[in-house]
């Protein structure tokens, strides 16, 4: 068991293109978002466990002696692969949680508990430690923050067990696991989220464990190569919306008006496609023409989307605003409300982006200049993580 402190983070996600046709076999782009979730596991011996997620008011610990005596054969012995709704509600009665617990900070503490449980196994006796998680993202809005952080538990788990070595090298401030790690780190965040989702697609943890940008279809997940980091805006409505309710629309205009919606879905996916090839390119030699081309994809797309029944008053206003602006904006992700995105071309000056984040905030929006094409799971030195990371792994 490793005695040093540990820094990890993982990026969160947002739907690039694809969203709603990939339901229907179409290809999906999803890309690594740069607000992330960071973690910092610190190893002690007082015999207990603990887990602090100030983000959602989570303060949790639990005597490792009483741990120890659970009977946790029903976690397998590193076949990740055999998690079942059974073995949720022994996790449950572990937890002592009631049956119908559903809520993000029950099942974020039941991740937990069986990442520990079933990572820890390996040791002679199970680690006393402390884990504070803190993220830059918003929960619920659909960016892959559950993801984020089942893959920060799992990579920070799996080192200090020492399943996989530490990356991190003398004077680099932070350090990236080998392709090998990344598959075991990736695999075991994807049980963490069928805790939390019960049956995810696995993008998500996907993106957040390598980064950059994937490629999705019909359950086949593929890295793009070297796509280039996009500066975008990313806009939180705040409208609440159903996922399940709003693919359920799109599948019922679908069997309503299929000579319509049908090519619509495979217009999304030559969308996707094209997207794909200029990134391509622009991984070599990224041009202006490259960033107009970007722009006109996203605005076909989000006509599409509106098409589909899957716009929002919320989601026209914000459009309007970045087009008075120059800019321009889509969906992202299940629509209905929830999150938009707006391209940052790299000549477009600092007033505009300043503007049109003030008349944003104006209508009530969240918002944030980030970027996408970020690095994918990562673990850092103290001294490299800005004081607001620091200030937010330190409330308690």
């Amino acid at each position: 068991m490793l005695s040093e402190v540990l820094l990890v983070s993982a990026p969160g996600k947002v739907i690039l293109h694809g969203e709603h046709a990939v339901v229907h076999g179409k290809v999906a782009l999803a890309v690594a978002l740069n607000l992330r979730t960071f973690l910092r596991l610190q190893p002690h011996s007082n015999g207990r466990v603990g887990l602090n997620l100030p983000n959602i008011g989570v303060r949790r610990a639990w005597d490792v002696a009483s741990l120890q005596l659970l009977d946790t054969s029903f976690l397998g012995h590193g076949d990740s692969a055999a998690l079942t709704a059974k073995h949720v509600e022994k996790l449950k009665e572990v937890a002592g949680f009631p049956k119908d617990c559903v809520d993000p900070e029950h099942l974020a503490v039941l991740a937990f508990l069986y990442l520990y449980l079933s990572i820890c196994q390996s040791q002679r006796v199970l680690p006393s430690l402390d884990i504070t998680v803190w993220s830059e993202l918003p929960t619920g809005a659909g960016l892959g923050s559950s993801a984020a952080y089942s893959v920060c538990l799992a990579a920070a788990l799996l080192t200090a067990c020492e399943e996989i070595p530490n990356p991190l090298k003398d004077g680099e401030a932070a350090g990236r696991w080998t392709e090998e790690n990344l598959e075991l780190i990736n695999k075991w965040a994807f049980q963490g989220e069928r805790v939390i989702h019960g049956n995810p697609s696995g993008v998500d943890n996907a993106v957040s464990t390598w980064g950059g940008a994937l490629r999705y279809q019909q359950g086949k997940i593929s890295s793009l190569k070297r796509p280039p980091v996009l500066k975008i805006l990313l806009i939180n409505t705040k409208v609440p919306r159903s996922t399940k309710v709003l693919v359920a629309n799109v599948r019922s205009r679908l069997l309503k008006f299929p000579e319509i919606v049908a090519p619509l879905l495979t217009s999304i996916d030559a969308i996707s496609l094209e997207c794909e090839r200029v990134l391509g390119e622009m991984a070599a030699a990224p041009t202006p023409e490259h960033y107009l081309t970007l722009e006109e994809l996203i605005d076909m797309n989000q006509h599409h989307l509106n098409a589909l029944g899957v716009g929002h008053a919320s989601l026209d206003q914000l459009c309007q605003v970045t087009t008075a602006h120059g800019l321009h904006s889509k969906l992202t992700g299940a629509g209905g409300g929830g999150c938009g995105i707006t391209l940052l071309r790299p000549d477009v000056e600092r007033p505009a982006v300043e503007a049109t984040k003030r008349a944003l905030s104006g209508c009530g929006f969240d918002c944030w200049e980030t970027s996408v094409g970020a690095p994918g799971v990562s673990v850092h030195t103290a001294a490299s993580l800005d004081a607001s990371v620091q200030q937010g792994l330190d409330s308690l």
